[in-house]
C-alpha cells in the first residue's frame, strides 16, 4: 500500500465517520461501518482498483447513503428525541440542586432557556457524534440567557406551572438503552483487540 492510498483511505473513513456522526449514527453501528468501509477499500486496492471505485466521486453522497440505509429516519429520530430529553432533563435535575428543592416553578423565560439550550446541545452533539459535557452546553448557555432574559421580559415572569424532582430523572430515562448499548459495544470493541 502506498502512502498516497493509505492517505486517501484516511481521507475518506474520516469523511465518512463525520458524516455519519453528524446524521446520529450510534457508536457501535459507526465503529462497525468504518471497519466495513475499510475492508472494502483494501480489498479495492488489492484488486487494483481505487478508493474512489467503492465510494464514487461524491464521498458525502456515499456516506449519507450509507448512513440511511443502515440507521432509517425512525431511528435516528428516535435518537433525537431521547438526546432532547436528556438534555431537558439534565438541566432540570441541576435546577433541583441548585435550588435545592423538590419543586421548581417554571415561566416563559425557563422554557425558552430550556428549549435553546436543548436545542443547541443536541445539535452541537449530534456534530460531534456523542452526548457529553463539552462545550456545547457553554455555547447553549450563552444563547440560553439572553434568550430567556428577553421572552421574561417581554412576557413576565408569571408562573406557568411546577415541575416535581422526579420529572428530571424520568426525562433521562429514555437515553439510557442507548448508553448502555454504545457501553457495550465499546467493552466489546476493546475486547476484540
Amino acid at each position: 500500500m502506498t502512502t498516497t492510498d493509505t492517505t486517501g483511505h484516511d481521507r475518506i473513513l474520516a469523511i465518512c465517520r463525520s458524516n455519519w456522526e453528524y446524521r446520529g449514527i450510534d457508536d457501535a453501528s459507526l465503529r462497525e461501518m468504518l471497519q466495513e468501509l475499510e475492508a472494502h477499500l483494501q480489498d479495492a486496492e488489492a484488486a487494483g482498483r481505487t478508493a474512489r471505485d467503492v465510494v464514487g466521486e461524491d464521498v458525502p453522497a456515499f456516506a449519507a447513503a450509507w448512513a440511511r440505509n443502515r440507521a432509517p429516519l425512525h431511528r435516528r429520530a428516535l435518537r433525537l428525541a431521547a438526546m432532547a430529553c436528556w438534555a431537558v432533563g439534565f438541566l432540570l435535575l441541576l435546577r433541583h440542586l441548585i435550588r435545592w428543592t423538590t419543586e421548581l416553578t417554571v415561566d416563559a423565560g425557563d422554557l425558552a432557556f430550556w428549549g435553546l439550550v436543548a436545542t443547541v446541545t443536541v445539535a452541537w452533539e449530534l456534530k460531534r457524534g456523542s452526548l457529553g459535557l463539552g462545550r456545547s452546553w457553554l455555547l447553549a448557555s450563552v444563547v440560553g440567557v439572553p434568550a430567556a432574559l428577553a421572552v421574561r421580559f417581554l412576557a413576565g415572569d408569571g408562573v406557568l406551572f411546577t415541575l416535581p424532582l422526579w420529572a428530571a430523572p424520568i426525562l433521562l430515562l429514555p437515553m439510557l438503552p442507548y448508553v448502555v448499548a454504545d457501553t457495550r459495544a465499546k467493552k466489546a470493541q476493546s475486547a476484540a483487540r
